[in-house]
């Protein structure tokens, strides 16, 4: 039976980010995916990721080679209301604020530095049971890849970091948003300026990210909305979305145009015996302000820190509940911080609808508050007093 110091379920980019962070601590570490290699690098979405995103991918050694497109400028407006506010990287002092990056071109990245440090990647290999025990975890293995790693293998720890297998019913959270998520890329006419939109209408968020000459979209609407913009040709569905937003942009072509089901799901203690949740296995955010790869990717470079500052077996109760209690801070705030701005910007009551106009006027007024709030999507917890 093979024997690991640590076992990360999910070979997707932070998974491999874990991996990769925990490099040359000497653990014996392996991954198990149930795709085959390479199907990650086909991921359709893109990324957007956060200055503090950007500076953990330099610690691990993979940002230059990544094909990111900065965010230099954010407007954020209403439609059918006053009020905007624009953040701009040059009143931080830094190159942006963050960046859009293709979610395959990253794993891509990611996989290859694993692969140089001679990590083991179990690749279609399905993690299908766990069985915790006070020394190790028991997990058994299904899938082609089985036939070649085995049905069976224990670890010290076990990472899930993608799906994850579902805990008690009473330690998750569910929240259905009865939004979808159309997604596509959108040609415009002249240059993006490094400029991206978030626009809140009364059906959801319309969000416009730079990504190379283009413009990634994002647009928030009920699942019914959804089937009948999927329905309209690309001229018709490019028309609706240039009355959303006016002659800031103008779009001259629509690809590749999908849908996700949207909602937030998160377990209220990330971490059990002999066992850690990251990323969407721990929490399911809404797209809304783009935190949820990136609180993902603290979570990644704080898990890190503390099975480096606990050397030994990674597995211990002590060492995981020190992780948990110091992100509970980052992590919470940022669900509920995201799980907020939806419930309060989806909605067409009038008396919200003039309260969010005055918020984001405020915000433009008040510049110590817009810097708060842009250094805590940039940085997390860290940015707070």
């Amino acid at each position: 039976m093979p024997q690991h110091d640590l076992l990360i379920v999910g070979a997707g980019p932070v998974g491999l980010a874990l991996a990769l962070a925990l490099r040359d601590s000497g653990l014996a570490i392996a991954l198990a995916d149930t795709r085959a290699r390479g199907a990650i690098t086909a991921d359709p979405r893109v990324l957007a990721l956060a200055h503090g995103t950007r500076l953990t991918l330099e610690r691990l050694g993979v940002w230059d080679r990544l094909p990111a497109t900065p965010i230099r400028h954010i407007h954020i407006s209403q439609q059918g209301g006053f009020g905007r506010t624009r953040l701009d990287a040059t009143d931080y002092g830094l190159p942006a604020l963050g960046y859009v990056l293709p979610a395959g071109a990253l794993a891509a990245e990611l996989r290859a530095a694993v692969e140089r440090a001679g990590i083991a990647v179990m690749d279609e290999t399905e993690v299908a049971a766990l069985t915790p025990a006070s020394d190790a975890v028991t997990t058994t293995l299904a899938g082609p890849g089985a036939r070649t790693h085995g049905t069976c293998a224990t670890a010290r720890l076990v990472a899930c970091a993608e799906g994850g297998l579902k805990a008690g019913a009473t330690d998750i959270v569910e929240r259905d948003y009865h939004q979808h998520a159309l997604i596509a890329r959108l040609c415009i006419d002249g240059s993006h300026h490094d400029t991206a939109f978030e626009r809140f209408t009364a059906d959801g968020p319309i969000a416009l990210l730079p990504h190379g000459k283009d413009y990634a979209l994002v647009h928030v609407v009920a699942p019914e909305r959804a089937t009948e913009l999927l329905a309209l040709p690309d001229t018709a569905y490019l028309a609706h979305l240039q009355a959303r937003f006016g002659s800031r942009v103008c779009f001259t072509r629509i690809a590749e145009r999908l849908r996700y089901p949207l909602g937030l799901r998160y377990r209220r203690n990330p971490v059990a015996t002999r066992t850690v949740w990251l990323g969407n296995a721990a929490q399911t955010l809404h797209p809304v302000a783009g935190q949820g790869f990136n609180l993902a990717l603290r979570d990644v470079w704080a898990l890190s820190r503390a099975l480096l500052d606990h050397p030994g077996d990674p597995g211990l109760p002590a060492t995981l509940a020190a992780y948990r209690d110091a992100r509970r801070l980052d992590r919470f705030g940022a669900i509920h911080f995201t799980d907020s701005l939806v419930r309060i910007f989806s909605n067409d009551i009038a008396p919200l609808h003039h309260a969010r106009g005055a918020a984001l006027f405020a915000l433009d007024m008040l510049p110590p508050l817009r810097h708060f709030i842009a250094r805590r999507m940039m940085f997390g917890a860290r940015a707070w007093p």
